[in-house]
């Protein structure tokens, strides 16, 4: 809509200065044309807006000129205060900057806006972090991202799951990402990606950093979280369900039954579950009991057998 629209226009000058219409265009997108209407529409609803030509030039807003958020929709107050996640911004240190951005955007608000938000704020809250899982030591949370807005280096020392299990980093940390309420902060050289709960001690070395003119934060994460899913599941069993233990499986398990599994004449279902390593389909599958019947490969089948069998005679005097 044009309305908003000219209201994008605003705002991107407001926040970023001088802009030339293709800019805008580019941001917007667009054509220059639609630009040049635009601003004559603010030029004609009394907004301070002036242009200079040239390469250097651009459109500009009056220096003091500041537009209060009367143009936000409904959806979008809403949206701007489900996005504040409280627990978050306290953890980076930010809580109570963020108490004070919302009170102020709140402030701004029409009235009708204002009350729309409140609702939503009252009937929505997001809690990342999932059940049954203790809190992760994030110490050094604030710390780190410090030095990641500064483009500080840091000597760390970190717990790894393999031996030795403390080690030392010299790292440049580019970016942090939280992650299922799990924050992890991606390095280089590398670049790599580090747990932030397992940063045991840190110092902040006077040297700075430079991260790569190429490297784009969500982008590198994207990549990851693809090359991870893609490690993870590196192996199949074929199996045999029955109709009510099919809801026991969950994640990849638990798609590949419903996406390519077939029902058999007896109502059990036959399908190809991917599976993480001998060890971690022993445990799921053993969950399920008789509900499920391991086919292939011959050892998974064997182990499964193994485990039953000395579960019956454990039980036998029983």
């Amino acid at each position: 809509m044009k309305s908003s629209r000219l209201l994008s226009i605003l705002l991107l000058l407001q926040t970023r200065g001088r802009m030339t219409a293709a800019q805008l265009a580019a941001e917007l997108e667009v054509s220059v044309r639609t630009i040049y209407r635009d601003v004559d529409a603010l030029h004609v609803a009394g907004v301070p807006l002036y242009g200079d030509a040239g390469h250097a030039g651009g459109y500009q807003l009056l220096a003091g000129y500041r537009t209060r958020l009367t143009g936000l929709s409904s959806g979008e107050a809403e949206a701007l205060f489900l996005s504040g996640i409280p627990g978050p911004a306290a953890e980076l240190g930010l809580g109570e900057a963020l108490a004070a951005a919302q009170l102020k955007v709140r402030a701004a608000l029409p009235p009708d806006l204002r009350t729309q938000a409140d609702r939503m704020r009252s009937r929505f809250h997001l809690d990342a972090p999932g059940w049954y899982a203790p809190d992760d030591d994030i110490r050094q949370l604030p710390r780190v991202a410090d030095a990641v807005w500064h483009s500080r280096v840091l000597d760390v020392r970190y717990r790894r799951w393999k031996e030795p299990t403390e080690v030392h980093r010299r790292l440049e940390p580019y970016g942090l990402v939280l992650k299922a309420g799990r924050w992890y902060v991606v390095a280089g050289p590398g670049p790599r990606t580090y747990r932030v709960d397992q940063i045991l001690d840190l110092a902040v070395l006077p040297e700075e950093f430079e991260p790569p003119p190429d490297f784009d934060l969500a982008d590198y994460w994207r990549r990851y979280q693809a090359d991870f899913h893609a490690r993870l599941h590196q192996g199949e069993a074929l199996v045999r369900v029955a109709p009510r233990a099919a809801a026991g499986l969950s994640g990849a398990a638990g798609r590949a039954l419903a996406d390519n599994g077939t029902t058999e004449p007896d109502g059990w279902i036959r399908a190809k579950l991917p599976i993480e390593s001998l060890d971690q389909a022993h445990g799921v599958f053993l969950a399920l009991g008789a509900d499920i019947e391991i086919l292939e490969p011959a050892e998974l089948r064997a182990r499964l057998a193994e485990t039953v069998r000395a579960l019956a005679f454990r039980y036998a005097g029983a």
